[in-house]
């Protein structure tokens, strides 16, 4: 049986440990997640989906705000680990916690593409043919240690961000256990660091759009699902949307037709079907509506 520390916070890594926590030749020690934190309007302490799951299966848990503490980090080392798994943790792992066991990373990329915190937004961001999950060994570098094992997944050009996150977690699940029983047989194979690409970690801001491209837009649109979602610089969002044409030229924001409760707006180039959008501080409402209220119509922009 292979006795491992879990870290993770997300969904992402919720169900990789659900995986872990089934297979019986694989024993979850300890579970290590980010601290609870308040959510919604209302500011509820809430804790993250890797400890929920953990403390329903009696799995003890600690949620330090740093890794650097020597606490945690003899409390790690006392449980003699034969791996430490790491998935969307949230912290960098000092060098004395990377020294206790091999630490294993599912980062959602296929490394070296998009080292860094929204792989997989990225991908859809640059409108990616494919993406994957890579295990790799850590070290005190970010996303840059040896890698383990890949799997491929292609990217269906209706997925927005939380189908392809659903569909990479599946991957992540079959991917981990296999790695961890096979690890032993397994030569890591080190990243060319000249092929690395990187990635930050997303902000509101990035969810501001012009209507210069459609296509632009609609990748956006598709990386930024959930959370910031687009919108423009006057905080309208653009709720729901489709792609209509990606090279026809028009006037950007001109209302080209209204049809049904939707609307069709152009870009500088190409053209968007807009069905919902979000005035600030406001509902969602149908596009049409939207137009109504505010008197616009055919030819008018939303700009």
């Amino acid at each position: 049986m292979k006795r491992i520390i879990f870290m993770g916070t997300p969904l992402y890594a919720r169900d990789i440990l659900e995986q872990l926590i089934k297979d019986d030749d694989i024993d979850v020690l300890l579970v290590l997640t980010q601290p609870d934190r308040p959510v919604g309007r209302k500011k509820i302490l809430t804790p993250p989906p890797v400890k929920s799951l953990a403390l329903e299966h009696n799995i003890k848990v600690e949620q330090p705000n740093s890794l650097k503490d020597k606490t945690i980090q003899a409390r790690l080392k006392s449980l003699a680990p034969d791996f430490i798994i790491v998935a969307a943790y949230g912290q960098i792992l000092p060098k004395a916690i990377l020294d206790i066991a091999p630490c294993i990373n599912l980062h959602a990329s296929l490394l070296p593409a998009y080292r860094g915190a929204s792989p997989v937004q990225q991908a859809l961001l640059n409108d990616d043919y494919f993406t994957g999950v890579t295990a790799m060994l850590m070290e005190e570098g970010l996303d840059t240690g040896a890698t383990l094992a890949y799997e491929y997944l292609h990217i269906q050009n209706s997925w927005g961000l939380q189908e392809l996150m659903k569909r990479l977690t599946e991957v992540a699940k079959d991917l981990t256990p296999k790695v961890i029983k096979r690890f032993d047989n397994i030569k890591p194979l080190a990243q060319i660091d000249a092929l690395a690409t990187h990635c930050k970690k997303i902000r509101r801001q990035d969810g501001e759009v012009n209507l210069n491209s459609a296509e632009f837009i609609i990748s956006k649109y598709r990386a930024f699902e959930g959370w910031p979602g687009v919108f423009l610089s006057n905080g309208l969002k653009l709720n729901k949307l489709e792609m209509v044409d990606k090279k026809e030229s028009y006037q950007a924001g001109e209302i080209l037709t209204i049809e049904g409760e939707d609307i069709v707006v152009g870009c500088k180039k190409g053209s968007l079907r807009i069905l919902q959008l979000q005035p600030k501080g406001k509902k969602s409402m149908s596009a049409k509506a939207y137009c109504l209220g505010r008197g616009l119509k055919v030819g008018d922009s939303i700009i």
